[in-house]
């Protein structure tokens, strides 16, 4: 487990960014994003008859449709002790596979640190 303490400021804004869209919208998961310019993107699980997005897709998905050409950084809080593939690509797909995914538990403190790719 990492000390979110001793994360990056940045890194740190976007697990609480994750942690508080999931606990806002009472779901799974929470996931955010940060570009390339600094912007970040927030998102939550995705539940619809119609639709099913996880997190951390969602949020690839709404920094894509603003116009986001590469990632920084992703985190997603979940109780999940794993990123699933899908998601990894996603990140991957935008921000290539060195891009950092942050892992954390409802609590915000980040489990596990690994790339993309």
């Amino acid at each position: 487990m990492t000390d979110s303490n001793a994360l990056d400021p940045e890194d740190r804004k976007i697990v609480t960014l994750a942690r508080s869209a999931r606990a806002r919208n009472g779901v799974p998961e929470g996931a955010a994003v940060r570009d390339d310019t600094g912007r970040t993107y927030v998102a939550a699980t995705v539940e619809l008859p119609s639709l099913r997005l996880s997190a951390l897709r969602t949020a690839v998905a709404m920094a894509v449709a603003s116009g986001a050409r590469s990632l920084e950084a992703a985190a997603v809080v979940t109780t999940s002790e794993a990123a699933a593939e899908d998601d990894l690509a996603a990140v991957r797909d935008l921000g290539g596979p060195g891009t950092p995914v942050l892992l954390a538990a409802p609590d915000g403190t980040v489990r596990l640190t690994l790339s993309a790719g």
